[in-house]
């Protein structure tokens, strides 16, 4: 029990931490993912203003991203994962509470934001510690499209994607 309010607590200072960070799409594609010419219709994604804040725990870290589908066809992001971390979660934040979650929803001609202080990515049980400068290969994995491998990069602790700082 003491191990679970340790990682609650940890939590909680560094959605504060990122809450501070903001965030907005800085623009910069990351990777796409189309489907092939098989006749069925598949979402055309595309991965824009990744990010990894460098983490101010030893075990844990948050990532942030947008996917923007350019087709009619919808999808769903199904899973994530990186072999920085022994698993990365999805998790929406819905007045101020977090909740994991198994899946988001892509709609067509839409976006899936994940930033600070919303719908965010953690990547628990970190087998090294990211840092700033470095990048973080992640795996993308969606319900109808191929999976989408993108280098997200570490910033400072701080950054803020509006400013660049």
């Amino acid at each position: 029990m003491r191990h679970r309010s340790a990682v609650l607590t940890t939590a909680a200072a560094l959605a504060g931490a990122l809450a501070l960070a903001g965030c907005s799409d800085s623009g910069s594609t990351s990777g796409s993912t189309s489907g092939s010419g098989s006749g069925t219709k598949k979402a055309e994604l595309s991965v824009s203003g990744s990010y990894i804040p460098q983490p101010v725990s030893a075990d844990m870290a948050a990532g942030f991203l947008t996917i923007t589908n350019k087709s009619g066809s919808k999808d769903e992001l199904t899973s994530v994962s990186s072999d920085v971390a022994g698993q990365v979660t999805m998790h929406s934040t819905a007045g101020g509470a977090m909740r994991e979650q198994n899946s988001f929803a892509i709609p067509a001609h839409g976006q899936l934001v994940f930033k600070s202080g919303g719908n965010h990515l953690m990547f628990e049980k970190l087998k090294r510690t990211p840092k700033q400068g470095q990048t973080v290969t992640v795996k993308l994995t969606f319900a109808e499209s191929g999976p989408l491998t993108i280098e997200m990069p570490v910033k400072s602790a701080t950054y803020n994607p509006s400013t660049g700082h």
